[in-house]
């Protein structure tokens, strides 16, 4: 079993538009409504490639109950945490005149300490059954940055740590199998400028000597960079019509997890991961994968050591 985990779940509307014009009215001509946030979008990447992950986050208000009739009618396993907080309210826009997509992100409401330490043992319990790991997203405020290292301790042997700043460093330690930040969060964690290939070099050299056995650095849709014990690696991806990326760095850290799972070495994981990406860039709603167009897309990633 895979466990998808974090604490700043969302519940997503995107709004589409022909020509959004800042300061003025606007009328979207779609409008589309659903569970997301990092922690969801794993979960439901999982769900939709196959097997039995379990879902773990907290939620609260009439937001969490949509997200958990939503979650229930597509017979997504979960498990929540009731905040008597509602779940944040995230907003895309996405314009079609000049293909962009504009995120409008309302922070995660904090936590109570009631409500992290029952997280702590339901991550604690599940953990206990699973054989990997994904956690993902920010920790909102008020949350200990070492809650991350803490859960990675407490759980299975291989986890999938998407996070960033002072939470990533303190993790690190604790030798997560996989860290997958994006390049602009890996440069903010580590306080430099990763302008250049070698900058990013000695930023993989970095993170793996403070204990990341893998470091998989996304670029939105450019090539990704992975470095592990062997070498560094550059990734190319498919090239699909992008209809909404949102979720595809969360389903590219679903997608490795899935085949790392299934059996693949990390290689052909990244790869899969990586068609994971392209299959929810091409969907309007976040993260609902299919496993053979993922395999389709899977064959036209190229890779190079690097």
């Amino acid at each position: 079993m895979i466990l998808a985990a974090g604490l700043t779940p969302a519940y997503q509307q995107m709004l589409v538009f022909d020509n959004f014009r800042p300061g003025e009215v606007n009328r979207a001509r779609e409008v589309y409504k659903c569970a997301s946030g990092k922690v969801l979008n794993v979960g439901l990447a999982l769900h939709h490639l196959g097997g039995s992950p379990m879902t773990l986050a907290p939620i609260g208000g009439l937001e969490g109950e949509s997200i958990d009739r939503e979650l229930s009618a597509l017979g997504v396993r979960h498990r929540w945490v009731w905040s008597p907080m509602a779940t944040r309210v995230c907003t895309t826009i996405l314009d079609r005149s000049n293909r962009t997509a504009t995120e409008l992100v309302e922070n995660a409401a904090p936590l109570e300490a009631a409500q992290l330490d029952q997280f702590r043992a339901a991550y604690s319990e599940i953990a206990g059954q699973a054989h990997m790991a994904v956690l993902s997203g920010s920790l909102p405020a008020g949350t200990p940055k070492t809650f991350y290292r803490d859960l990675i301790g407490s759980g299975p042997a291989r986890v999938i740590l998407d996070a960033s700043g002072q939470e990533l460093l303190d993790a690190l330690p604790l030798r997560p199998f996989c860290i997958k930040p994006n390049r602009e969060e890996l440069a903010k964690t580590l306080g430099k400028e990763l302008n250049t290939e070698e900058d990013l070099r000695a930023a993989f050299q970095e993170v793996r000597r403070m204990g990341a056995e893998w470091a998989v650095v996304s670029q939105g849709h450019n090539a990704l960079w992975a470095s592990g014990p062997q070498n560094n690696y550059k990734f190319h991806p498919a090239q699909v019509a992008t209809v909404n990326p949102i979720a595809s760095g969360d389903c590219l850290a679903a997608g490795i997890a899935w085949a790392l799972h299934d059996g693949m070495e990390m290689i052909e994981a990244i790869r899969f991961g990586m068609a994971a990406a392209a299959d929810n860039a091409a969907m309007m709603l976040p993260a609902r994968l299919d496993l053979g167009r993922v395999r389709a897309l899977q064959s036209q990633i190229t890779w190079e050591q690097a």
